[in-house]
């Protein structure tokens, strides 16, 4: 019996399982995809991940950290 079966040629989704949208660039803060990218990953052509794939580094840059949080709010007088 051969296992070829379960053996598939696909490019795997990017996910790192941490799902939490940046509500302003509206981008998955884990990998970096956009909400109807992730919607419709399962039926994108390979070429089409590819593509996806090739501009999630671009996007790292456009989500902001929160910086300082109660400490740098605070001003001393």
């Amino acid at each position: 019996m051969s296992d070829d079966i379960w053996k598939r040629d696909e490019v795997e989704s990017p996910c790192v399982n941490i799902c939490v949208v940046h509500p302003t660039a509206r981008i998955c803060t884990g990998c970096y995809r956009t909400i109807d990218e992730i919607t419709a990953w399962s039926r994108l052509t390979p070429e089409a991940r590819r593509a996806v794939l090739k501009e999630l580094p671009n996007r790292k840059t456009q989500l902001t950290k929160r910086r300082g949080g109660r400490k740098s709010r605070i001003t001393e007088t």
